[in-house]
């Protein structure tokens, strides 16, 4: 496992990184929390997947003996100065490592609401996550709500597992949406494609243009939710809600390293080179953007750290994945009038319990967190973070090691690794405290 070049992530971008650094004959050592490869968007395993890229990226990888893929292991912390603590299902270890390409992807943006605890509401992508998971939906009613392109997305993921989709819920106006589709008309036909043929696949579900969510109610789990739409309230009965509001880069492993963030971040150079010296980032994590964005920065950072130049065609592609994502930001931020969805009641830290009450005599994220203990809970304010920064303009919380929660015997392995290090580096300090 003493890999010269590891990849952090096993998503799109991750997988094109280490088929085309392993190309070369370079050992790859390609490291995922989740089971499987193929990361959020190609979730399931090789089994589920329908996207042929897919395929053909993790054929090629499965034939390289020098690709070794280290499957349900979490990155914690640092090891010493080139080692990474990796926690697994048969404990901890201390992975060295030359070079890194962080692919650690994103996450969904969690807006809180009256009733967004429930069980039954969950995120947009995270009910995808679920379906493709196997969770039966078959006969279940969902109402998908939010903004943004993945609401199709995830509502004919639903009817193709045999669920009804109520409605999709577009926060959006119709204006907004008709100037979204003319710039993809003009700079991007293959997307716009994309979309119309989503919409007929759900040709008969109600889709509500500029549709409010109000609040999702129920006893013990969700049975309706309230929606204001053309200036009237009215309630849908459904078993599922799914949100989506967009995605946040995952930062967390990038900031083991010290990769200097940017606008939410990460900062490479034109070869996906980050700050920090032997480390490479691509996919979301350096801007939302999708597959194909994801599938050519990882292709560009992997053969950047064996000492290839980048293929022209992964930079046209890159250029014009870049480019779309730029425009979903702009077509679909989240819109001012969502931050008064979040009543003084609602809970805001689902973690700790705090309502938005709680955090609202606090003018940032430090003195909140002191008196309420927000984000301190199992999630370290991985979703109160990004929600705080929406609705009240904060910082986003720094992050501190261990990124995620650990076993004791995992950060115990962790002081272990960095003492003998120092011992290693400095044979009279061991000897004074061994005296």
């Amino acid at each position: 496992m003493n890999a010269p070049l590891i990849v952090l992530g096993a998503g799109p971008a991750g997988l094109a990184a280490a088929e085309a650094a392993s190309a070369s004959g370079q050992a790859v050592l390609l490291v995922d929390e989740n089971g499987a490869p193929g990361g959020q968007i190609w979730r399931g395993g090789p089994q589920r997947w329908r996207d042929a890229r897919a395929a053909a990226l993790w054929d090629a990888l499965r034939a390289r003996p020098h690709v070794s893929f280290m499957a349900g292991a979490r990155v914690v912390a640092p090891a010493g100065p080139q080692a990474l603590l990796l926690e697994t299902a048969d404990g901890a270890l201390a992975q060295p490592w030359n070079k890194v390409i962080v692919c650690s992807g994103a996450r969904e943006l969690l807006l809180p609401f009256p009733g967004w605890t429930l069980p039954g509401v969950t995120g947009a992508g995270g009910l995808q996550a679920l379906v493709k998971g196997g969770m039966p939906l078959a006969g279940k009613r969902v109402l998908v709500a939010g903004t943004g392109p993945l609401l199709l997305a995830v509502a004919a993921t639903v009817c193709e597992h045999g669920g009804e989709v109520v409605a999709v819920a577009e926060h959006r106006a119709s204006a907004d949406l008709a100037r979204f589709g003319a710039r993809l008309a003009l700079s991007h036909r293959g997307k716009l494609l994309q979309s119309v043929q989503m919409a007929a696949r759900l040709r008969g579900v109600p889709y509500l243009r500029g549709a409010a969510l109000l609040a999702a109610e129920g006893r013990g789990r969700l049975e309706r939710v309230l929606l204001r739409h053309r200036g009237r309230e009215q309630a849908v009965d459904c078993d599922f809600l799914a949100c989506g509001f967009g995605l946040v880069p995952s930062l967390e492993l990038a900031a083991l390293f010290g990769c200097v963030v940017e606008q939410g971040r990460v900062a490479v150079d034109a070869a996906q080179r980050s700050s920090a010296p032997g480390v490479w980032a691509a996919g979301e994590s350096t801007g939302i953007g999708g597959v194909d964005k994801a599938l050519a920065e990882g292709r560009i950072a992997g053969l950047d750290a064996v000492g290839l130049a980048p293929h022209a065609r992964d930079l046209r592609s890159r250029g014009k994945a870049q480019a779309f994502g730029a425009l979903l930001a702009q077509a679909f931020a989240p819109l001012p009038s969502l931050r008064r969805l979040c009543t003084a009641s609602t809970i805001v830290c689902r973690c700790e319990d705090v309502v938005a009450a709680d955090l609202a005599p606090h003018a940032g994220w430090r003195s909140a967190k002191l008196q309420t203990r927000a984000g301190m809970g199992p999630c370290q304010g991985r979703v109160c973070g990004s929600a705080c920064a929406f609705l009240y303009g904060w910082e986003a919380p720094g992050l501190r090691q261990p990124v995620f929660p650990a076993c004791a015997a995992t950060l115990a392995l962790a002081r272990t690794e960095r003492v003998d290090t120092v011992a290693r580096a400095h044979p009279e300090s061991r000897q004074q405290r061994t005296s």
